[in-house]
């Protein structure tokens, strides 16, 4: 099954362990998937399954590691913290290590009660309450541009909306985000040409976070603010204030989960709604589809490939894997299993529970859901209530790039004014 490099590939590989079957080999590269230049991101993913691979495949590339190829195993890995560990959650697992965020680096029972605080700043009660303040950010990015006909979406709309919503949960400057938008991508889309040089760029990158998160918890402790980054560090664990190296790496993990992902996904599904004016055109006959088609939304454009350490030997679809060896989710394999959702390309904005782990599953299911549920169903009502119909720039094309969160760019839309 091991695929053939081209001549001119100088890309790492490491050697194929014993244990590993040599039909079970297929050259995967996370970063840079075959196809993603000219297919996309998502397509570049799906081949792995219009192949028929096996459920687990190792790739050379990253350090070595197993892929999961399917949905159902890859909810299954994702709900079992017993046999595969969250300590290391990014590949290469040189990186991984370096990475020092919590509690999604945590397993249980340590992770419960540091998922707690955070879950007490984002729950759904919370979020709700946050609606009227979302809605006005959204319409006054909207009313900024639908006038005049045309947009470049990312610069106009989704690189200021969940930042924006987000910087004020947390009670931060704007005038910060760039620079923070700027660590994230140092994490979820390291440089470098090896395993250790990723691993130092996404060092560095954790080390910034930590270094702005600093200067936070000290100008913020004993004043008693509502933002969430106040309550994480008025919290405590056990009765006790939290560990302050802890209380970085909770802050941190915040404000990386903030400013990156929810990004992209809009971009993703704004370049599709513009290339299928009929799926507008339903939304805006019954914009109270919207709510359902959201979700359908989410399955539908997964960007996340994040891994999980195994934890112990263990056997699993037919092959052995060793403890401390790692295995890539990309979820994008579980929102486009045609065995989880039939017809997964389409999207049926009234299909009914769509299956998939856009946002993990088990203890580390994403804490942030109820907010980009809220801000993904506010955007699309706003817009179709000012823009109807809309459609990609002509010969313009989404730029993408994969890695634990990938990324989506040069998105330019246009419409006609009245």
């Amino acid at each position: 099954m091991a695929t053939e490099a081209p001549a001119t590939d100088d890309r790492a590989r490491t050697e194929r362990p014993p244990h590993v079957p040599a039909d079970r080999v297929y050259e995967i590269d996370m970063y840079k998937p075959d196809g993603i230049e000219t297919e996309g991101y998502l397509k570049s993913w799906k081949t792995l399954q219009d192949k028929d691979l096996p459920g687990l495949v190792w790739s050379p590339f990253n350090g070595g590691h197993w892929v999961a190829t399917r949905g159902a195993l890859i909810s299954e890995i994702y709900k079992d913290p017993e046999r595969f560990s969250s300590q290391v959650l990014f590949i290469p697992k040189a990186a991984g290590e370096a990475y020092s965020m919590v509690p999604s680096k945590m397993d249980p029972p340590e992770h419960r009660s540091y998922r707690e605080v955070v879950d007490r700043g984002l729950n759904l009660r919370s979020i709700r309450e946050r609606e009227p303040q979302v809605r006005a950010i959204a319409v006054e990015l909207l009313d900024s541009f639908a006038k005049r006909g045309h947009c470049d979406f990312g610069k106009d709309f989704s690189d200021e909306f969940p930042i924006r919503v987000f910087m004020a949960i947390a009670d931060l400057p704007m005038a910060d985000a760039p620079k923070l938008r700027a660590f994230a991508s140092g994490m979820t889309r390291p440089g470098g040409n090896t395993p250790e040089e990723m691993a130092a760029n996404l060092d560095r990158a954790n080390k910034s976070f930590f270094d702005y998160v600093e200067v936070l918890i000290q100008e913020r402790r004993g004043k008693g603010g509502t933002d969430i980054i106040s309550l994480c560090i008025h919290s405590e664990i056990d009765g006790k204030p939290m560990p302050h190296q802890k209380l970085l790496g909770m802050i941190s993990l915040l404000l990386l989960a903030g400013l990156d992902s929810v990004t992209n996904f809009m971009n993703m599904m704004m370049d599709f709604l513009a290339r299928h004016p009929g799926t507008v055109r339903q939304l805006a006959d019954n914009p109270a589809d919207i709510k359902r088609a959201v979700e359908e939304m989410f399955r539908r454009f997964p960007l996340v490939a994040a891994a999980r350490m195994i934890a112990r030997d263990i056997e699993l679809d037919g092959v052995e894997l060793k403890a401390g060896e790692m295995v890539l989710l990309p979820t994008a394999l579980s929102g486009l299993d045609e065995r989880q959702n039939p017809d997964p390309w389409k999207l049926d904005v009234k299909r009914g529970r769509p299956a998939h782990s856009t946002f993990g599953e088990g203890p580390h299911r994403c804490a942030g859901l109820h907010l980009a549920r809220l801000e993904t169903t506010i955007l699309l009502e706003e817009w179709i209530q000012r823009i109807p119909e809309f459609r990609a720039k002509a010969g313009s094309e989404p730029h993408y790039e994969s890695g634990v969160v990938a990324s989506v760019e040069n998105i330019h839309l246009e419409w006609d004014v009245a």
